[in-house]
């Protein structure tokens, strides 16, 4: 009876941690995924940049044998 017992016990414990864990994660979700009725994100800022201005050097890297 004590071995029942103790498995029923952490597996309740263990369903409701997981259900906890599954709220706060749902609630996460929606908080950041939410806006107001009727508006729209706004577009991200983007800088504008030369071409292959990106890793530092205006032409591709020559290799020497």
């Amino acid at each position: 009876m004590n071995s029942l017992v103790t498995t029923l016990t952490r597996d309740v414990t263990c369903a409701a941690a997981a259900a906890v864990i599954s709220l706060v994660m749902t609630a996460a979700f929606v908080q950041s995924t939410s806006q107001q009725p009727f508006t729209h994100a706004a577009a991200p800022r983007v800088a504008m940049q030369a071409e292959h201005a990106w890793f530092g050097q205006p032409e591709p890297a020559v290799l020497v044998d």
